[in-house]
């Protein structure tokens, strides 16, 4: 253990316990205020409804606890515990070669990682999600989504991987540049055929058929200049009963898509001024915006993992062997970032919460508000939102 190892320690502490009592207050304060509707609601929101709601966000809640405390438990496993290390020390009696090794590695990882979150997920959908009346999945569906998740993280993730690690044995000091340009490359290329390809493996999407509805989101569609490939339904209430509308892809791939749980409990103009909020983000650039500063972030990301892999106390300090290979510098680069930047998230989420604001308002001018307060205050009762 060195200097950076101490320091580490303290960065996830400190996240895990700010997490935990901001958990804990927001327990505490949707409990206190349980027992009557917030005045301005009142009108439109029963008790019961309200009282729904806020049992769901303190189950929520509490069951969220549970995975920061895990999730912590297994950050210092994988490096303090010698996990990572022990990991990659296994693939050597399977392949050689440092890059079959690696991808290797980051397959036993994310099989180690899926099955560790499955108890979870088992959690929260069978018991939290069924005790409120949202769950609609079966076993069975659960196990295919597991499975056609694992194989398409494995054909999409895994030649990815591979170019990341040739670069960094074969593009000399300037590889964490060409990595750059390379995650930009596959983040568009997946946002190009997520659409498409990805999408309907786990969901069907058939064209709106409402023909009433249809020419009234045309309508707003022309009000607002956007075109799009296509007005879809996706069954998500195979799943879940909770509803929602959002547009996917970019260029000539764009669609815009409803949940069915959504058309079937909102009337035609509800539905458009939702729709309305989802084009706000669009015609204000939000998309872009986000695309732009996250290619931003990425550079900075790819450059300070560049400068890392010759930082002997990062690995040493985390319990791996110095000098790694390449899959332990990203990998160990990657679980080490966050716990530093947590105190960062809040910039992140006013900034969000800033866009949401402004699609509001765009969805204002070019729907009634009436219609989309209504709409939202049904999302609310629909979703058991607070």
């Amino acid at each position: 253990m060195n200097t950076f190892s101490i320091f580490f320690l303290v960065a996830v502490a400190s996240a895990a316990l700010t997490r935990l009592w901001l958990a804990s207050r927001h327990v505490n304060y949707v409990s206190a205020h349980r027992a009557s509707v917030p005045a301005p609601f009142a009108a439109e929101i029963a008790l019961d409804a309200h009282q729904k709601a806020a049992d769901y966000t303190v189950a929520k809640s509490r069951f969220s606890m549970a995975g920061i405390i895990f999730n912590t438990v297994v950050l210092l496993a994988l490096t303090f515990g010698g996990v990572l290390q022990g990991l990659y020390d296994i693939t050597g009696n399977f392949v050689s070669g440092e890059l079959w090794r690696g991808l290797l590695f980051f397959a036993f990882l994310t099989l180690l990682m899926s099955l560790l979150d499955v108890p979870f997920d088992l959690y929260r959908t069978f018991v939290i999600e069924d005790k409120f009346g949202f769950n609609k999945i079966t076993p069975g569906l659960f196990v295919k989504d597991l499975v056609v998740g694992l194989v398409v993280s494995a054909v999409l993730g895994l030649p990815f991987l591979a170019i990341l690690l040739w670069l960094m044995g074969a593009a000399g000091e300037s590889w964490w540049l060409y990595a750059w340009i390379a995650g930009i490359a596959f983040w568009l290329f997946v946002q190009f055929i997520s659409p498409t390809v990805i999408a309907p493996l786990f969901n069907k999407f058939s064209p709106l058929e409402n023909q009433e509805l249809k020419q009234r989101i045309e309508g707003l569609l022309k009000r607002c200049g956007f075109q799009s490939k296509g007005l879809f339904v996706m069954d998500g209430s195979k799943r879940s009963s909770h509803g929602n509308a959002y547009f996917t892809g970019f260029g000539k791939s764009k669609r815009i898509v409803f949940f069915d749980t959504l058309v079937e409990r909102h009337d035609g103009p509800e539905v458009e001024a939702v729709l309305a909020h989802e084009l706000g983000h669009f015609k204000l650039h939000h998309v872009l915006k986000l695309t732009a500063m996250f290619a931003v972030l990425g550079f900075v990301f790819f450059w300070m993992l560049g400068v890392a892999q010759n930082t002997p106390w990062l690995f040493t300090g985390l319990n791996v062997s110095y000098p790694a290979s390449d899959a332990l510098v990203l990998t160990v680069f990657y679980l080490a970032l966050p716990p530093f930047l947590f105190f960062v998230r809040p910039l992140l989420a006013a900034y969000l919460r800033k866009n949401e604001f402004e699609a509001d308002a765009y969805a204002a001018e070019y729907a009634p508000a009436n219609d989309l307060v209504r709409a939202l205050v049904k999302l609310y009762k629909d979703n058991a939102s607070t």
